[in-house]
């Protein structure tokens, strides 16, 4: 067989040949679109204006379910699985405390068309949330005399108890001096008067 390029030279004509001007086109083109693209996503439109945050008109039910048993399908709906239910956002939360971080989270907020923030309270509407307050709290709850009660209560008692403690002193004040006393008796004064001794080691 005889070889084409027997005449010293490698053949690679069919090599494609690299374009400068054409690649650097294709660059601008790319760079063009992508630019259009930032620009289309910032203006979607006016940003979404949302509720300030408010108090929950309803009671969270975490134990309703408590010490229950319930069969869970594979195939069974959301609202019947294993755990806490939100049907806002349509997920199954596996225990009470992410049920809670979930409800007060900013996902499930937006969906219920409300923002993170809190509405500033007027001057009135503290005063009115005090005096609600006031009317719900029970006639038979804690005042400021039941304070001063208790106060002069525990004076009392601590008065009590540093009395007790000086007269705990006191006796034992009165039993050192008669041991004191015991010890000053003469030994031969006691030997006739028929005492043995008074633990005394003199003889």
């Amino acid at each position: 067989m005889a070889n084409n390029n027997a005449g010293g030279g490698v053949d690679n004509t069919f090599r494609r040949k690299f374009d400068p001007e054409e690649y650097l086109e294709r660059a601008r083109e790319r760079e063009k679109q992508e630019a259009e693209g930032r620009g289309k996503s910032k203006s979607k439109g006016p940003p979404v204006q949302r509720k300030p945050l408010k108090h929950r008109d309803y009671e969270v039910d975490l134990d309703s379910r408590l010490g229950k048993t319930q069969v869970v399908t594979p195939i069974a709906p959301l609202s019947q699985q294993a755990g806490y239910y939100c049907s806002v956002c349509e997920c199954v939360v596996k225990d009470s405390a992410n049920y809670l971080d979930h409800i007060n989270g900013k996902k499930h907020q937006r969906a219920l068309g409300m923002s993170m923030r809190v509405e500033r309270a007027s001057l009135q509407q503290v005063q009115e949330r005090f005096e609600k307050l006031k009317k719900r709290r029970e006639p038979g709850s804690f005042t400021e005399q039941d304070l001063d009660e208790r106060i002069l209560k525990q004076q009392e008692e601590e008065e009590e108890r540093k009395r007790q403690r000086r007269e705990r002193k006191k006796e034992k004040k009165k039993e050192k001096a008669a041991e004191e006393e015991e010890a000053d008796i003469d030994p031969d004064i006691a030997a006739m008067m028929g005492f043995g001794g008074f633990g005394s080691s003199k003889k």
